[in-house]
Parts: structure tokens; sequence; C-alpha cells
């Protein structure tokens, strides 16, 4: 009888531990969702590895739309709406104006401007930082993309993105919250027109 009622107990320790882990996990999956929500006014610094190079720049997340800036290896202009973007090579003097889903930045779209993209993500717990991953497909096209956070205070440290054959890891730091941004930081008009007037 002794018996039978250890394991009774050890039955409902483990289904306890199994239940508190799964409410975790999915606390902490709201939180990084609630976290990506959040983020406007916000910069960071990155180190950009592909399959080919590594990129050194910044990201802004404005209330609607996100600049990246490419200093290194050669300076370049990006700003993404949900369905406009504009892309300026300073050195070619060069722009161009897409559609952010017809290209690899519609995973920048999906990031920032909609987290709740990730409500069906999976998450891994390491110490104290967290990975949210989510595996689909986009256009026919298989990806699969990583968000690693810092916890306590939570902070966004990596993104890692597999799409079409392309390997895209950026590593952020220098992040700053509550930014002021000028009135022309995320117009979609090409850098050289503001410099003209």
């Amino acid at each position: 009888m002794c018996l039978k009622k250890n394991k009774l107990f050890v039955f409902f320790c483990l289904i306890l531990l199994f239940s508190f882990s799964t409410h975790s996990k999915e606390s902490r999956l709201i939180d990084s969702i609630d976290y990506l929500n959040n983020l406007n006014n916000f910069s960071a610094s990155f180190v950009q590895n592909n399959n080919y190079e590594i990129s050194e720049g910044n990201i802004f997340i404005g209330q609607d739309r996100i600049r990246v800036e490419y200093n290194l290896p050669s300076q370049i202009l990006i700003i993404l709406s949900d369905n406009k973007a504009m892309y300026y090579n300073f050195e070619l003097d060069e722009d161009e104006f897409f559609n952010p889903k017809d290209s690899l930045a519609w995973f920048f779209i999906e990031l920032f401007k909609n987290p709740d993209f990730f409500l069906d993500a999976k998450i891994e717990i390491k110490n104290k930082n967290y990975i949210i991953k989510k595996d689909g497909y986009f256009d026919d096209i298989e990806f699969s993309i990583k968000v690693s956070f810092e916890e306590m205070p939570t902070v966004i440290r990596k993104i890692e993105v597999e799409f079409d054959g392309n390997d895209i890891s950026l590593s952020l730091f220098n992040h700053q919250f509550d930014r002021v941004f000028k009135k022309n930081h995320f117009k979609l008009i090409n850098p050289k027109f503001f410099k003209a007037k």
C-alpha cells in the first residue's frame, strides 16, 4: 500500500512539473511576442553573417516602418513597410523600389511588425536565454526562423533565418529604447532628396 502511494505521489509530482514547464514556456512565448509588439522607437547595431560575407550596420524600428543601414562592407539603406520598400546604394547612387514580400525582407516585417506570426512557434529555454523557432512555408518555399532572447530583462539578441538556400544570422547589440527619430527617418524616398533641400 505504501509503495502504491509513493508511485502515485511521484506520478502527480511529474504531472505538476510538466504542466509548470509547459506554462512557463507558453508564458515566455507570450512575453516575447509582447516585447516585439512594443518594440517601437527602437534601434540596435548588428553584425550580419550570411553564406558569403559579414556585414555591419544599424536597424531602426519606427511605429510603422523599419530602417536598415548597412555601413560595411558597403553603405546601403533599406526602408521597409508592409507592402513597399526602398533599397539605396550610396556608392553606386542607385535606388530601387520593391515589394518586401518578394524578397528576404519579409521576415523583418513579420518579426517586428506582425509578431503574432510567432504564436505557434516552439520555444527552447537555455539557462537565462531562450529561443523561439518557427518553421513553415512562404510562397511554397520552406523557411526556418530562430529568434534568441536574453532574459531579465528581456532583450532580443540574435535572429537566424534559413530561406531558399540563404542562411542569414544577425547578432544585435547596443540596444536603444524610446528613441526620437527625425521626421524623414523612415521616408521611402531617395536620401539625396533630403540633402538637396
